[in-house]
């Protein structure tokens, strides 16, 4: 029998060209203000039209400000961004979630909470952690700027199919175990290339068990793996998870929609190209130490040693050693948020740690929401009030410290425990020092002002 992702690609096929890519349809594309203009700038160089605009949805995330949204961007090149995706979605007709909206925020944020990544949808973006709404039972996955405007034209693009891998992961995770902390500890086991050329589908025990929250973060670091994309079958959870939101089918439709998804699953038959099993009692709360995320470990463990030169390297720029520990390392920033966990179940994790102590002196903390919407959660909840006194501000939706095109920049030197995606030369700012980790060992960091074990403080 057909895997899960044979079903859906399939499905999804309008032509095979012969010794060539498949021409494959799209249910969703995504548009952001990096990856699209020069797509736009194309579809008018030849006069074209979108094709399908009422599936089409543009959101600038990657260079909005997390502070003062309502006056004008100080940075011109991110204004011009922002600008320039506005005019271009008037332009064709498409809907924009603009900044200050209620519907704004991160794009793989914004997606699965409106009910508009679906499962058994193709889904698109020139971004690759779009692989987020993989956790949706899609197949998701990132594209460059001319894939883009072949999406715009034609709602279809030429892909080679990927192979097909398998990840179980079965067991119960320990206390203070995230799905951060799989996804970490994955990458280690088979690196940053380790996926390259598959798509990967998650199951077992640990699977089941993770939240929707949970699942977006584990399918968001697929690509980490090198992953063309990860998804997790839609179960009870996902229904769940998507009924009664804004874009997801009603009535009669909805009742149509669930008996098509549950049938979304691969048979006990299916054979794949690949199959990895893992543990969960192999698993503790994890923290990079390297400028990979697959450079990662325990929090307990102490730093391997290699006499690889890339290592060597990797290591220096951190200022790290190999043998010692990471626990006890000052930290300088702390930052909660980015597509792969500035949820309200983030939030919520980081308050359970921050509630009644005080976040500490030398540290400067980002907490940004991934959307207008969690930003209302948070405040719905109470979880404002827990921060603010713990001596933390909340900002206001966006990529923020994730990546160096906005305002939230770590400076060069200093040390920052992120709960973002990458942990490159630079990432999150020119010279700064990234260690990636969950919201709970994050919130431990910024209480502490140093790398902590958070169990000590659950």
């Amino acid at each position: 029998m057909n895997t899960l992702f044979d079903k859906i690609w399939d499905k999804h096929v309008v032509q095979q060209i012969e010794g060539g890519p498949t021409q494959l349809y799209i249910d969703r594309l995504y548009c952001h203000e990096v990856t699209s203009p020069q797509a736009f700038d194309g579809m008018r160089a030849r006069g074209l039209k979108c094709f399908r605009p009422q599936q089409i949805f543009c959101m600038p995330d990657h260079n909005t400000p997390t502070h003062d949204q309502d006056k004008p961007i100080a940075d011109p090149v991110s204004k011009k961004q922002v600008d320039a995706l506005e005019r271009n979605a008037v332009d064709f007709g498409l809907a924009h979630f603009g900044m200050m909206s209620k519907d704004n925020g991160i794009i793989h944020v914004v997606g699965p909470e409106k009910g508009l990544s679906l499962p058994g949808m193709t889904i698109v973006c020139g971004d690759s952690h779009t692989s987020t709404h993989g956790a949706m039972g899609a197949i998701a996955f990132g594209i460059g700027t001319s894939e883009v405007e072949m999406v715009l034209a034609s709602q279809c693009i030429l892909q080679q199919k990927p192979k097909s891998m398998r990840i179980s992961i079965n067991g119960k995770l320990g206390e203070g175990v995230t799905a951060k902390d799989v996804a970490l500890y994955l990458m280690s086991q088979i690196t940053t290339s380790g996926a390259t050329g598959y798509f990967v589908e998650y199951t077992g025990e640990v699977v089941k068990n993770l939240s929707m929250e949970g699942r977006l973060t584990l399918c968001n670091l697929s690509i980490e793996m090198g992953a063309r994309g990860g998804f997790i079958a839609p179960d009870e959870t996902t229904f769940d998870y998507i009924r009664g939101r804004e874009y997801a089918p009603k009535g009669c439709q909805w009742e149509k929609a669930l008996e098509y998804w549950k049938t979304l699953k691969s048979g006990d038959d299916a054979v794949f190209d690949k199959e990895l099993s893992f543990d969960a009692t192999d698993i503790e709360p994890r923290i990079t130490y390297g400028t990979n995320p697959g450079m990662g470990i325990g929090i307990s463990e102490n730093i391997p040693s290699s006499g690889d030169a890339n290592f060597e390297k990797s290591l220096r720029y951190m200022g790290f050693s190999a043998g010692e520990k990471l626990i006890g390392k000052k930290v300088d920033y702390v930052f909660l948020g980015a597509c792969t966990n500035g949820r309200i179940e983030d939030f919520r994790a980081f308050a359970s740690i921050v509630e009644g102590h005080k976040k500490a002196d030398d540290v400067v903390a980002w907490l940004v929401p991934g959307s207008w919407d969690v930003d209302r959660q948070i405040r719905e909840e109470g979880l404002d009030k827990i921060l603010n006194e713990a001596g933390f501000e909340i900002r206001q939706p966006g990529c923020s410290a994730c990546l160096a095109m906005n305002d939230d920049k770590v400076p060069a030197g200093k040390l920052c425990v992120s709960t973002s995606n990458r942990n490159f030369e630079g990432r999150q700012g020119p010279g700064a020092r990234t260690v990636l980790a969950s919201p709970l060992t994050a919130a431990a960091a910024a209480i502490t002002g140093e790398i902590t074990d958070p169990r000590e403080l659950l």
